[in-house]
């Protein structure tokens, strides 16, 4: 698992390095890839891998798409970072991007890394046809903006220090996490045309999304700031809304494997092809950073 990993996010961080080579040098350029190239795992690569090996779709094809989420989920790290969000200052082990190059240049990296992953599913050596990209970046649009990423920002900051249901977290959580693992699950299927799968793998890719969410939770609950690479137990202390916070850590655990063996038993129709897709499910709630 380990080993697979570690090649996606070495092809994906290399299809990254060759592209932002090419972008014109601006000063903004260092901080962008300080955020980019931050020893992340790139689990969402991994995921659009393992559902493209269900639709037969071209390694490279993916790596590429994997690129683009990628900057997404860069963009929403240094956001969610800045001291008007969640205000924290280490990240993956080192200063975040606002503590090293300030807070106007963390938003405008974020912003201009945001904007590269429409770019990068626009390129004309993306091979697949001009509509299916079109479909990507509307699809992309709408798992980032109001109603995905930033939407679960919002939602997750307003809840802090009040008493929210579940079916709220919940929500919250699946827009905040689950919508871009929705995307990367979507993207294989929408690049395949098999239309019919397309509704079946954004609900498991919002499922994959919490049960990520949870597993982060515990680890912020359980973990050591040293190994985890930022600060934990910050989530009690700010009064953030999370499945912890209302069930406790024992029902959480209990609470995301159910919500493992639910997706896997969406994937029984697949058979086989589904093997790599089930293990980084199982790596996903079973990490401790």
């Amino acid at each position: 698992m380990i080993k697979k990993l570690n090649k996606i996010a070495k092809d994906t961080n290399l299809y990254l390095f060759k592209f932002i080579k090419k972008q014109k040098t601006t000063d903004l350029i260092r901080p962008m890839k300080y955020g980019l190239f931050s020893r992340g795992k790139k689990i969402r690569s991994k995921i659009i891998i393992d559902v493209g090996k269900i639709f037969n779709i071209k390694y490279q094809t993916l790596i590429q798409i994997g690129a683009a989420v990628e900057c997404i989920h860069a963009y929403s790290l240094i956001h969610d970072d800045l001291p008007c969000m969640d205000n924290d200052l280490m990240r993956r082990g080192k200063p975040s991007t606002h503590k090293k190059f300030g807070e106007s240049t963390a938003i405008l990296a974020g912003n201009s890394l945001l904007t590269i992953a429409f770019e990068i599913l626009c390129q004309k050596n993306l091979n697949i046809d001009n509509q299916i990209k079109i479909k990507l970046v509307k699809l992309l649009s709408e798992c980032s903006g109001h109603e995905g990423i930033a939407g679960g920002q919002y939602s997750d900051l307003n809840f802090e220090g009040k008493k929210v249901p579940i079916s709220k977290i919940i929500n919250m959580q699946i827009k905040k996490t689950g919508k871009l693992f929705s995307f990367c699950c979507m993207a294989p299927a929408v690049i395949s045309k098999k239309k019919k799968y397309t509704k079946k793998f954004d609900k498991i890719g919002s499922n994959i999304g919490l049960l990520f969410q949870i597993a982060d939770d515990l680890i912020d609950y359980n973990g050591n700031t040293k190994k985890v690479g930022k600060k934990t137990k910050k989530d009690f202390k700010k009064g953030k809304a999370t499945l912890i916070s209302l069930l406790g850590p024992q029902n959480t655990i209990l609470y995301g494997n159910k919500l493992k063996y639910k997706i896997f038993s969406e994937l029984k129709y697949f058979g086989n092809k589904a093997k790599d897709l089930k293990s980084t499910i199982s790596y996903i709630l079973e990490r401790n950073k």
